[in-house]
């Protein structure tokens, strides 16, 4: 009797610990912290209770350009953009997320104060987009975007936009100036 009873405290006790809360700032494919790839604008606020959420809104209700939804701790420190998926519909999904905070990490460490090398070494780069001012590092493995200022690479490159940047070209220091999580691109 009191080896059963014992056994069943064990298997209780060891079944309870093994119960994992989410991390709030952990990053994933189809989640950040609370957020994931199905949240709904309306549930915005009930995820980030302990935060201020801003709606920004640019230019007319009716011209189809996005509403940004700027999410800032209580301090002021700017967290997150999120961008739903539609406009002015509390129902819609967010399409992407801008992360601004360096404490929102991936679960191999990847977050805003890492560097190209960090990124390159977590995870297989898809693809590298020579833009005006900055270099776009997509990521498929995580919907990922890392955006990194042309002022991070060698002077010869920086204002050429018809070189075809490659992984060699980026240094390893190079910084990721914020980036970006992409949500249902096909829904």
């Amino acid at each position: 009797m009191y080896k059963s009873f014992l056994s069943l405290a064990i298997l209780s006790l060891l079944f309870s610990s093994c119960k994992k809360e989410q991390d709030p700032f952990e990053i994933g494919k189809q989640h950040l912290g609370l957020l994931t790839d199905s949240t709904q604008v309306k549930d915005l606020k009930l995820i980030f209770a302990s935060d201020s959420l801003a709606k920004f809104t640019s230019g007319e209700a009716f011209s189809g350009s996005k509403n940004n939804l700027e999410i800032f701790e209580k301090g002021g420190k700017k967290l997150l953009v999120l961008t739903p998926r539609q406009t002015l519909d509390s129902t819609s999904v967010i399409q992407s997320i801008q992360v601004i905070d360096p404490r929102y990490k991936t679960n191999k460490g990847i977050s805003t104060l890492s560097t190209f090398k960090d990124i390159s070494g977590a995870y297989k780069i898809s693809k590298i987009s020579n833009l005006i001012n900055s270099v776009l590092v997509t990521v498929n493995e995580l919907n990922a975007s890392f955006v990194i200022d042309k002022e991070e690479l060698p002077s010869n490159l920086r204002f050429n936009m018809d070189v075809k940047l490659e992984a060699m070209h980026i240094p390893d220091n190079a910084k990721i100036k914020y980036f970006f999580l992409n949500w249902n691109p096909h829904k």
